[in-house]
């Protein structure tokens, strides 16, 4: 059984908003490790159920922050902020790690149960170049053309889930012209472990690549990194943003149950807790996708 409390709020000040979180946890159980998961463009701390409630299920803590660019806040696309909700969001999730013990502290039976030293990261989408920019990914500042270090050293692993891929003329005008953290990406610098999941269906606007874009994060990137690619999957992963959400256009809950497996046994393999389930993964793939390591 697992206890979530939302919203949690963390003063944010320079921020315009205060954060608002989500917190799953199991009800029982020392030594906890965590997880800070970052939403897709546009969604919030409500999202992403079938993971959150999945990981905390198995023992791990789920804190869940509500980026600026958000819908729930209603913060039009002209505010001055709009440019640089990349740079927020890497703020917030460096918040909630700065703040673990207020956030447990908001959860009862919570507090000094945390294991600091098993932290990982992940996201969908605009989370997963999140989560990848707080495990080494660089982007190109819009403002200032600098591609600074923004990683941390708190963060052990993560999964980074249907997420962008290069810059330069890889990206549709539109999204070189909207969307500029996309432009400039290094992923040379994305050394710490992480798994990335992609579907061979997810053709996004926002490329000229097709669906081979998603699985950029992997194969630009050293190792130690995992590829799970899912047969037939589009961007949301057979529906990992939440259950019956409409936005899911290849709703399979098989499909979403694989990404639970894989996600969760890559978190417990990469953070050292137990091997066995991910050495087991590759022979539960099958027909669903293929999974490779380096």
């Amino acid at each position: 059984m697992i206890v979530s409390v939302k919203p949690v709020v963390l003063p944010a000040p320079g921020r315009g908003h205060d954060l608002e979180v989500r917190i799953s946890a199991p009800l029982t159980g020392e030594d906890l490790p965590v997880v800070v998961f970052s939403h897709g463009f546009g969604s919030s701390l409500e999202g992403y159920a079938p993971l959150a409630d999945y990981w905390a299920a198995h023992g791990f803590v789920v804190i869940q922050p509500t980026h600026l660019d958000s819908t729930t806040l209603g913060i039009p696309p002209d505010d001055p902020r709009a440019p640089r909700f990349w740079r927020y969001r890497v703020e917030d999730d460096k918040r909630v790690l700065d703040r673990l013990d207020d956030l447990a502290a908001a959860v009862p039976g919570l507090p000094g149960r945390l294991d600091r030293s098993r932290i990982a990261v992940a996201g969908h989408s605009f989370g997963g170049q999140t989560a990848g920019i707080l495990l080494g990914l660089r982007v190109g500042d819009p403002e200032t053309g600098e591609a600074e270090d923004l990683s941390d050293p708190r963060v052990k692993a993560g999964v980074l889930l249907a997420t962008a891929g290069r810059g330069g003329d890889a990206l549709t005008p539109f999204a070189a012209e909207n969307l500029p953290w996309l432009r400039h990406v290094d992923f040379t610098q994305l050394t710490r472990p992480a798994l990335v999941v992609a579907g061979d269906k997810d053709d996004l606007p926002l490329t000229v690549l097709g669906p081979d874009w998603t699985t950029d994060p992997y194969h630009l990137s050293p190792g130690p990194k995992s590829l799970l690619t899912l047969s037939g999957a589009e961007h949301f992963l057979g529906g990992i943003s939440g259950y019956g959400v409409r936005e899911t256009t290849d709703e399979d809950p098989a499909r979403v149950a694989l990404v639970q497996r894989a996600t969760l046994a890559y978190l417990r393999h990469a953070l050292d807790i137990d091997h066995s389930g991910w050495e087991a993964l590759a022979d539960k793939v099958n027909p669903f996708g293929r999974l490779e390591s380096k």
